[in-house]
């Protein structure tokens, strides 16, 4: 189920949007030219290692065996990503659905919010897997957030989507559909079905991207 545009005009211009659009699209190209090892030390240092963040001291260097550093990778680790695909899909995401919701929520909000969905979605993937190894990055917890603020803000937008056919939903019923298929693979995870994919995290961003949206969104705002 693919969004392909959104019924629903802002009154900005969504600057921050567009701005996360190009920092994710410049680190994904810098990716794409970097060697092999190059892009490996990045993962490893950048992304989040739940292992790191629950097995050694966050206080010590990491050159000396500690962990302090891995603190910033809640935020480093979502705006890395695996291939050109993975990228796309957020950006895709995000520029569909981030320009309402900063319109709704103001720019500095927007930055704000944004930002810690993408390191709680982070948390929610070391909660469920605190001894796991291989590192975890993208920006889908973050975006996931964003999905939420959108259906909370604008549950009755309209969003041309494709499956079999291209119809529009309302934001609503597209949004439930995608969250019921995020935790349902979130699930089969757990089984081994996972497939790579932090689904966890995923889960974890909407669901604080829910609280957030109340406690962060103008007083006397009425556009939902």
């Amino acid at each position: 189920m693919i969004p392909l545009r959104d019924i629903n005009p802002t009154e900005r211009r969504p600057v921050v949007t567009w701005a996360l659009i190009a920092l994710n699209v410049a680190l994904v190209v810098t990716e794409l030219l970097v060697d092999a090892g190059t892009k490996h030390e990045w993962i490893e240092r950048f992304g989040v290692v739940p292992s790191v963040l629950t097995q050694t001291d966050l206080l010590v260097p990491r050159s000396e065996g500690g962990g302090l550093g891995a603190l910033i990778t809640p935020f480093t680790s979502m705006f890395l990503h695996g291939s050109a695909l993975h990228a796309l899909a957020n950006v895709w995401f995000l520029y569909i659905f981030g320009d309402n919701v900063e319109d709704a929520l103001g720019r500095v909000r927007f930055v704000l919010f944004y930002l810690a969905c993408g390191a709680f979605a982070a948390i929610a993937h070391v909660a469920t897997g605190p001894d796991d190894f291989v590192p975890m990055i993208g920006g889908s917890g973050a975006v996931s957030g964003v999905l939420a603020a959108y259906v909370v803000l604008f549950p009755k937008a309209r969003v041309l989507t494709m499956a079999i056919v291209f119809v529009e939903l309302p934001a609503f019923l597209f949004v439930f559909v995608w969250f019921g298929l995020q935790v349902v693979s979130a699930l089969l995870s757990m089984g081994g079905l996972g497939g790579g994919v932090a689904w966890f995290a995923h889960v974890g961003g909407f669901l604080v991207g829910l609280v957030l949206v109340f406690a962060m969104r103008p007083r006397g705002d009425v556009r939902a």
